[in-house]
């Protein structure tokens, strides 16, 4: 098999073995209740690096147990910051994703990173104990899965595409409070138009990373 064909194998069984577990599996949406979490805390964090980039700061990070989520910031671009959470979590989600599928050798890395920016935030971001607690357990567990296993790719591949389903799929729930108070500030545009935008960008990044994770899995010459 060549690397193509093994590139679209894994990409399948990805995609199934998620849609398995959501869809058919008895329970299933309780087994993908951590990554509903892993998807709040990527919310969260995109809210924060919104702040950091435009020159903003962090005052705490929260994740609830219903799968809610609060970012407490100060200073910053205000714009910026309310998008981070929606479009900056699917950026991230495509990321983990490419990583797995394309760059399998930096996935470890990818996890470890990962789990650094959930420790970071757990302690100099406290909030409650239940977020820094949470945030260490998936830090611990990741660092485990990237030293003791050699499936870091495939883990980085699964986390990243079922991140970008679930926040394509919670378009008109998650983003809620950040679409409210971001027709605040374009009063001409009302949330449930810009739901809407948000959806489309989202889904146009999906699409072009699809584009590059498939560039050339399809050529004539790879059957030849």
């Amino acid at each position: 098999m060549n690397k193509n064909n093994n590139l679209l194998l894994r990409l399948a069984l990805v995609l199934i073995f998620y849609l398995c577990i959501k869809y058919l599996i008895p329970n299933g949406r309780m087994i993908l209740y951590p990554i509903n979490l892993l998807v709040t805390f990527l919310h969260e964090f995109g809210h924060a690096l919104g702040a950091l980039i435009t020159g903003g700061e962090v005052a705490s990070l929260q994740i609830n147990s219903d799968g809610s989520g609060l970012c407490w910031t100060r200073g910053g671009n205000r714009a910026i910051i309310l998008m981070g959470g929606y479009i900056g979590s699917a950026i991230l989600g495509n990321i983990l994703f490419y990583t797995g599928a394309k760059a399998p050798s930096l996935a470890r890395f990818a996890m470890i990173l990962l789990s650094i920016s959930m420790i970071f935030s757990g302690l100099f971001w406290y909030n409650t104990m239940f977020t820094t607690g949470l945030l260490l357990i998936f830090a611990v567990a990741f660092i485990a899965l990237a030293w003791i296993t050699d499936w870091s790719g495939d883990i980085i591949m699964f986390l990243g595409l079922a991140s970008i389903i679930h926040i394509i799929e919670d378009f008109n729930v998650g983003p809620t409070s950040d679409l409210k108070q971001y027709a605040e500030l374009f009063h001409v545009i009302p949330s449930s138009v810009w739901m809407y935008i948000w959806l489309i960008i989202v889904v146009i990044l999906f699409i072009i990373n699809i584009r590059w994770i498939l560039k050339g899995a399809f050529d004539e010459k790879n059957y030849t």
